[in-house]
């Protein structure tokens, strides 16, 4: 169960205190300690089955810790959540506006709101701070992929979260989607001090917005500045083999561990 943390003159965004998951005799992770202030970029990073979109279920009160706490600012009332972009049914013929306004719906608080005037409002202030409101009547299906990840953004917005979790949300963008993509969240949490939690299995497009680095890999893990835990020292101890990291022109190369960062399928028993 997740704690709401209502004190925002002292409180982190997220608390995670002693927390453990398994499943059956598999530990993902145990004893991670991990707050996350207002306004925080954390890259949570680790190859296929490491824990890192069952972290995503903690957070989202969608799967219990085995032990420990989890605290999050306003409970899973003040979540926003985007997952990976995945091509939606060209014969789909839900708008854009729509899609976005599942964002209010979704949750018990935005349920009742006075009047489709003020919902109408909300939805279009979301769609103008992503850039989207020249599609917003579109069907979604016949939009691009980048478009799509736009409006699952404005979604994820749309509700003034205290808290952004991000899934693998540049999966299957290109490099100039995953740029935009990224400068949306980055701007959100700039703007409005909402801290985001980015799982991906490629540091190197938010690298320049990165404050501290989650690394999980078979039930271990590490936490700090993207200095301190992207070195071949500190991967290899986690690896528990040889780990070579190099830097080219500001990008991060990990070389020698075999499913590195590679990304997770999303699913209720998706680590194990």
């Amino acid at each position: 169960m997740i704690t709401p943390v209502t004190d925002r003159s002292v409180r982190s965004a997220v608390a995670l205190r002693g927390a453990r998951l398994s499943y059956g005799d598999r530990v993902l992770w145990d004893g991670l300690d991990l707050e996350v202030g207002a306004g925080e970029f954390v890259a949570v990073l680790g190859p296929n089955g490491s824990g890192k979109t069952s972290l995503m279920r903690v957070l989202l009160g969608l799967q219990p810790l085995s032990a420990g706490t989890v605290e999050v600012a306003g409970g899973n009332r003040r979540i926003g959540y985007i997952p990976q972009q995945r091509a939606l049914d060209p014969s789909l013929s839900l708008r854009g506006r729509d899609l976005v306004g599942f964002g209010l719906d979704g949750h018990e608080w935005g349920t009742g709101l006075r009047g489709r005037k003020a919902r109408r409002a909300r939805v279009d202030a979301a769609l103008e701070s992503v850039g989207a409101t020249r599609y917003a009547d579109e069907p979604v299906g016949l939009l691009s992929g980048g478009e799509q990840q736009r409006l699952r953004v404005a979604q994820a917005l749309v509700g003034d979260p205290e808290v952004l979790l991000c899934d693998e949300p540049l999966l299957s963008l290109d490099l100039a989607h995953q740029r935009v993509v990224s400068d949306l969240i980055d701007a959100r949490r700039r703007t409005a001090g909402t801290a985001v939690l980015f799982v991906t299995h490629e540091i190197n497009p938010i690298l320049p917005l990165v404050d501290r680095v989650l690394y999980l890999v078979e039930g271990r893990f590490r936490i700090g500045t993207p200095a301190e835990v992207m070195t071949s020292a500190t991967l290899s101890q986690l690896y528990r083999t040889n780990v070579e990291v190099v830097r080219v022109r500001d990008q991060i190369h990990v070389v020698g561990a075999q499913h590195v960062c590679e990304d997770e399928p999303h699913h209720v028993a998706d680590e194990g």
